[in-house]
């Protein structure tokens, strides 16, 4: 086999992983959301956390269908902004997410699989915790299930010195206050707090392991397109330090960038996007100050 084809079928491999990783982590979000947050009365955050309460308030309406018919402004506002791969993998895993959503609701209900019992804080810890892990691997198929990390986003390019962290925290904030106000219930409005809590630490956990903050180092010959799209696409900035190569002696640009764990898979598909042989090293930052982090002030 020539290198060629064992390049396109080392390519082709690589979509399907993605893809597959996309319909697990959907399933098992959406497991998470019908199974446990919804039968429970607790919401999640986001854009599936709204549907909840509306699927709660107007059951006509069902939590798949409000959170696919919420994210299709999204997706054509963002189509431009953020490129076609991106987009069309997280069109996907939001039609997989309000598929999954309403069948095993409906499936639920039949046969009675609801975790429906008097051991709350149980169906918040594995609720959450199932969810993050959901949304973890799906991050690592190169999407997301769209919602407010694409409104993040957006927002970020207009109101550059938000973080997109801050902003997913306070619309998720927002989210679980409601929460207290449909279902009438303080009790609601803590166990989702811990839901998008535990969910948070899950995501964290999956995509880049203990540490909240990551610092990339990296060497690639697409140096400009790739500092361009790192701005545009992940919301960070990117520092672009003079280096030469100890062996070649060849003047070379090494990028460095600081991201928040669940943005390092998000990181190397742009990476990826441009150079196909990077060189890349991540490494945990236990501390990080400044813009889109911790203010130095706020730490003395």
């Amino acid at each position: 086999m020539s290198n060629d084809k064992k390049q396109r079928m080392k390519k082709v491999t690589s979509v399907l992983s993605e893809y597959m990783m996309c319909i697990l982590g959907a399933f098992m979000y959406s497991a998470a959301v019908a199974l446990f947050v919804t039968p429970l009365k607790f919401a999640a955050g986001g854009v599936t956390g709204l549907g909840i309460l509306v699927n709660f308030s107007f059951p006509f309406i069902s939590t798949g269908m409000f959170v696919f018919a919420a994210n299709v402004p999204l997706f054509i506002m963002s189509w431009k902004k953020f490129g076609f791969r991106f987009i069309a993998r997280t069109i996907f895993a939001t039609a997989l997410v309000s598929v999954f959503i309403d069948m095993l609701s409906f499936l639920g209900e039949k046969y009675n699989w609801f975790f429906a019992g008097e051991e709350k804080l149980v169906g918040a810890i594995f609720g959450g915790i199932i969810a993050g892990a959901g949304l973890g691997i799906v991050f690592l198929g190169g999407a997301t299930t769209g919602g407010l990390d694409i409104l993040a986003r957006l927002l970020k390019l207009k109101f550059p010195h938000f973080s997109v962290g801050k902003l997913i925290l306070i619309c998720d904030f927002i989210v679980v206050m409601l929460s207290g106000i449909v279902y009438k219930s303080v009790e609601s409005v803590l166990y989702s707090i811990i839901i998008v809590f535990l969910s948070s630490l899950a995501v964290d956990y999956i995509v880049a392991g203990r540490s909240h903050s990551k610092l990339l180092f990296i060497m690639t010959e697409s140096y400009e397109e790739v500092t361009k799209d790192i701005i545009a696409i992940c919301g960070r900035g990117v520092s672009v330090i003079p280096a030469k190569g100890g062996y070649t002696g060849q003047e070379k640009q090494l990028l460095m960038c600081v991201v928040r764990a669940h943005e390092v898979s998000g990181v190397r598909k742009v990476v990826a996007k441009y150079d196909d042989k990077p060189f890349i090293i991540v490494a945990d930052s236990s501390e990080v100050l400044g813009q889109g982090f911790k203010s130095h002030n706020d730490t003395l």
